[in-house]
């Protein structure tokens, strides 16, 4: 079997499983969903009407402790983006039992900023839940990792992710080589560690499935720094995700322990 990092590099995603245990799970899903409660108004939760939520922006604000999900990783991310690296955004994605959603294919060209400013390294300036975001050029997401922390099985029935290995080598999708498709198949507790340039796709749902496929989606950098005066909207260094974490393993521990 090829080593974590090599496949890392050559194919731009691996699978590392087994990072966190049910009770950890069990413990996130729980926390989430009395942060979706506690904030079901706000923008930032994302919802069709008069449907359970599918997902959610800006959860560094809304749930700090999210955080902790990135403890484990800590050391694979040193190893790949060096010691200054950090959490510059966070996501949720949820395929709830008849709500489902697909996703065509694509590459992760957005970073959140502080603010807009002069167009040239950044361009496409848009707005997402109330955050500036900008699209970002080759040589900055070819340095950015996102780690997708799976808080449930996936499966051929519930939506998996779909990449094109090989394809984080280029910044169009047309430049894209013809390789074999991959679906992500894991348990609840793995950790699927991809490069943004990856070309991925996420179908439906089956319809008669009855199970969730909850996702954080940690994006993270090699440091605090960006060109052009550009300022990352939250930067979290993997030394405040340590801390966060150790809570968080505490309040697991204790938990299962009862």
């Amino acid at each position: 079997m090829m080593p974590w990092r090599e496949q890392l590099e050559t194919e731009g995603f691996v699978l590392l499983p087994g990072l966190f245990a049910a009770e950890e799970v069990r413990i996130a899903i729980a926390e989430w969903n009395e942060i979706q409660h506690q904030h079901a108004a706000n923008e930032a939760i994302l919802a069709s009407e008069n449907g359970p939520a599918y997902g959610a922006r800006n959860l560094l604000q809304l749930w700090p402790r999210v955080m902790a999900l990135a403890r484990p990783l800590c050391d694979p991310l040193r190893e790949v983006l060096g010691d200054r690296a950090g959490v510059v955004r966070v996501l949720f994605f949820d395929k709830p039992p008849g709500h489902s959603w697909a996703l065509p294919w694509h590459k992760d060209y957005n970073i959140a900023v502080v603010e807009h400013g002069v167009e040239g390294t950044f361009t496409k300036p848009t707005t997402k839940a109330g955050v500036p975001h900008v699209m970002a050029p080759f040589s900055l997401l070819t340095t950015m990792l996102t780690a997708r922390v799976h808080l449930d099985d996936v499966t051929a029935q519930n939506g998996p992710l779909r990449v094109i290995p090989g394809s984080h080598r280029f910044y169009h999708t047309g430049e894209d080589e013809t390789r074999a498709v991959v679906a992500i198949h894991c348990r609840a507790g793995d950790v699927l560690l991809m490069r943004p340039l990856l070309t991925h796709a996420s179908g439906n749902s089956q319809p008669d499935v009855g199970c969730h496929r909850r996702i954080v989606h940690l994006e993270c950098a090699t440091s605090h720094l960006l060109p052009d005066g550009y300022r990352w909207h939250q930067f979290e260094p993997l030394g405040e995700v340590e801390r966060i974490g150790r809570n968080f393993e505490t309040v697991a521990s204790r938990a299962q322990n009862e």
